[in-house]
């Protein structure tokens, strides 16, 4: 926005302070960097989350697939809320926490189908060698390919206990986790929403705000 020229009557103070270069803005482009980071990563955070809000929102109840050894996966069972039975390998399982949890859980290789691993909460002071798990698992089924951001390390961990890295065509169940306990994940998505539309606002109103000086950068 370029200054007016002074009128002939202005006193000459005013005269002086309208000759004066615009006064200049150090953290205008810092502001600008920090809006535009944060929409970027808000819209990167929910594009991650949208397999979890499509399962959250499955109705119905759970398919049942029969014992793991005979279950046909393929595209239709794919991030599908799925009944399951089938033994889990003892000597095939490593075990994690996740922060904020007491609970810890054990991710096992199926004995029945070396493709499927099965994730099964174990309450707190539960996990000891004597430890027997279901045979029976009710939750989420989905291939390794299309493992969520919460799924996202388990490949990591399993190949750190030395069990191998898991195969590209393996899948995981992850039991007890059903279409209801992910409902969260919906809140998350209309807070993540806020954020990005309240950074790409700002963006736009600053970057509109800023006067076109001939020679000077605002």
């Amino acid at each position: 926005m370029e200054s007016s020229p002074p009128l002939a009557n202005e006193p000459p103070a005013d005269r002086e302070l309208l000759a004066l270069p615009p006064p200049r803005r150090p953290w205008r482009r810092a502001t600008l960097a920090t809006l535009g980071l944060g929409a970027l990563l808000s819209v990167s955070l929910a594009f991650l989350l949208l397999p979890d809000a499509r399962y959250s929102l499955h109705a119905g109840g759970a398919k049942d697939i029969g014992e793991l050894a005979h279950a046909r996966l393929g595209p239709d069972l794919e991030n599908a809320w799925v009944r399951a039975g089938g033994q889990l390998s003892a000597t095939q399982a490593v075990r994690f926490r996740r922060p904020l949890e007491r609970d810890s859980y054990r991710l096992a290789r199926s004995e029945d189908n070396p493709n499927v691993w099965v994730q099964i909460r174990v309450p707190e002071g539960e996990e000891d060698p004597r430890f027997v798990p279901p045979d029976s698992f009710v939750g989420r089924l989905l291939p390794l390919s299309a493992a969520g951001l919460r799924q996202g390390g388990l490949a990591d961990a399993v190949d750190r206990a030395g069990l191998g890295p898991l195969r590209e065509n393996s899948w995981l169940l992850l039991d007890g986790e059903s279409p209801a306990a992910d409902r969260w994940v919906l809140g998350l998505l209309v807070l993540l929403a806020g954020f990005t539309t309240f950074n790409v606002v700002g963006l736009v109103r600053l970057s509109s705000s800023i006067p076109s000086v001939s020679g000077r950068e605002a």
